[in-house]
């Protein structure tokens, strides 16, 4: 006889950001992050090596509510409430102005690389209102694509690539809605068993974590594909917040303040029970 045991992770206290902030983008790992952005409205970049954050060369737009994807090398910001629509590229020393997001917005989400990302959801500048909007950068310009199927807000996306991402919470009033893009189209799935917006979400379409959110709580919750499952919470909760990482090693970051915590799960394990 044999059970299959999965790690429920838990989060340890990482190094401190070196300028508390909320509303802020993010890219990269576990141990080659980067945090860039924030409220309020700097253009500040971190990068940190597993154990501390170092501060950078700025952003050439200082903004807040902005989007950001990719590596600590070769990272996207995208968007944010200065109003702009203005992308930049980080080549791991200095930002550079590329093409803009074809609609200007704020709180919204990203996924994929530096060369192949979509942008989706947020809020128009003006008048504030929610939007589905989903655009694809193939590295040069964006397309605009399929709308999500829930106009939306101060959600949470991830994803390796831009044919294959996911899209959870959101929203003023907040949603639990979760939805998954094929390259083509959004399909809505399992929602997350914890409503919430202004959360952070790390990993990939099909093994994600969703941590944080408003009203400021603590709960993460673990996507194996086609479930959300609740397991260990983060140290401190807190809304407003940037993710990184993967489903098994990920980072949360600021949230109104310099903390930063790790998240730590081994893979599933077999045991064996003989009677």
């Amino acid at each position: 006889v044999k059970g299959v045991v999965n790690d429920p992770g838990s989060w340890s206290t990482g190094g401190a950001l070196n300028t508390a902030r909320s509303y802020l983008g993010s890219a990269g790992s576990q141990t080659a992050g980067l945090a860039f952005g924030g409220s309020p409205g700097v253009a500040l970049t971190e990068e940190y090596n597993g154990t501390s954050w170092t501060e950078n060369n700025d952003m050439n737009t200082a903004r807040e509510r902005l989007a950001g994807c990719g590596t600590q090398t070769a990272a996207l910001a995208i968007g944010g409430n200065i109003p702009t629509g203005a992308v930049e590229i980080y080549n791991g020393t200095d930002w550079s102005n590329v093409n803009s997001i074809n609609t200007v917005r704020y709180g919204l989400a990203a996924a994929g690389t530096q060369t192949a990302a979509l942008a989706f959801g947020g809020f128009l500048v003006p008048p504030n209102a929610k939007t589905a909007v989903t655009e694809l950068y193939n590295g040069t310009n964006w397309t605009e694509v399929n709308d999500l199927n829930t106009a939306r807000g101060e959600l949470a996306g991830c994803g390796a690539t831009n044919t294959a991402s996911l899209a959870f919470g959101g929203d003023a009033a907040p949603k639990a809605q979760t939805e998954l893009w094929n390259g083509t189209n959004w399909t809505e799935v399992n929602d997350l068993n914890t409503g919430r917006n202004r959360l952070a979400g790390a990993g990939i379409s099909t093994a994600a974590l969703a941590f944080g959110g408003d009203p400021a709580t603590a709960i993460t919750e673990s996507w194996n594909g086609t479930n959300w499952t609740e397991v260990n919470n983060m140290g401190t909760a807190r809304a407003e917040l940037a993710g990184t990482g993967t489903q098994t090693a990920a980072l949360a970051i600021g949230g109104g303040s310099t903390a930063t915590e790790e998240f730590n799960a081994g893979p599933a394990t077999v045991t064996f029970n003989v009677s």
